[in-house]
């Protein structure tokens, strides 16, 4: 079944470069990146990676765990690891959860149902794990992205996101296009004026009556 925005992320135990797992059990109380790649030893992957255990102090920061995932053993995560460490300058300092009877990918729709995971498999096989999934404190679906093998991610853009999600959960605030942090922020439809009068006492600015703008909350 397909994964969607809203759903409860489907809970898993799984092996990884750190032991096994309890997915939900180890989300605990924050957030989580759930990111997956389509092989390990290939290029774009190991950038990726390497760019992600570098980032990684920030998502500390915001109280999200992340961690990698593809249909390769652990055994092949684990040797892979230095090539990463070497050639972006970045150790991985997350888990890794090795999948290789595509059992994770498959519970997220991640790669094509009629997928074996036998060593012969091919690239159309593959095409569908370069995904990510943002996973809230109450363990549902906030924010999905898949991109096709041949297109690095940008993790800037997953951390904008998660700080965009956060933002919602605690202020019902929405982002508008090209959001970075500190810019202002738009109140969602769903709050009245009234209500929206004692959670923001200062005011806001009203182009139109739908589209009230105020400075970005502090928490």
């Amino acid at each position: 079944m397909a994964v969607r925005i809203g759903d409860e992320a489907p809970d898993f135990t799984a092996d990884t470069t750190e032991g096994t797992i309890h997915f939900h059990e180890w989300i605990g109380d924050g957030w989580a990146i759930l990111f997956s790649h389509p092989k390990d030893f290939t290029p774009v992957c190991t950038t990726e990676l390497g760019y992600m255990a570098r980032l990684k102090p920030e998502f500390d920061k915001r109280n999200c765990k992340i961690i990698g995932l593809s249909i390769d053993p652990v055994s092949d995560h684990q040797a892979w690891v230095g090539d990463i460490e070497e050639t972006q300058g970045h150790a991985v300092n997350y888990p890794m959860i090795g999948d290789p009877d595509l059992k994770v990918a498959k519970l997220y729709d991640m790669i094509h149902p009629n997928a074996s995971g036998d060593k012969a498999r091919t690239a159309a096989d593959n095409a569908t794990i370069r995904s990510v999934f943002l996973i809230g404190p109450d363990k549902k679906v906030k924010a999905m992205l898949t991109y096709p093998m041949s297109t690095g991610r940008n993790f800037d853009e997953v951390l904008r996101l998660l700080d965009s999600c956060q933002l919602t959960a605690r202020h019902q605030v929405a982002t508008p296009v090209n959001w970075k942090h500190g810019q202002d922020v738009i109140i969602v439809p769903s709050v009245s004026d009234e209500a929206a009068k004692q959670k923001f006492p200062d005011g806001w600015r009203a182009p139109k009556p739908y589209l009230r703008i105020v400075p970005q909350p502090k928490d």
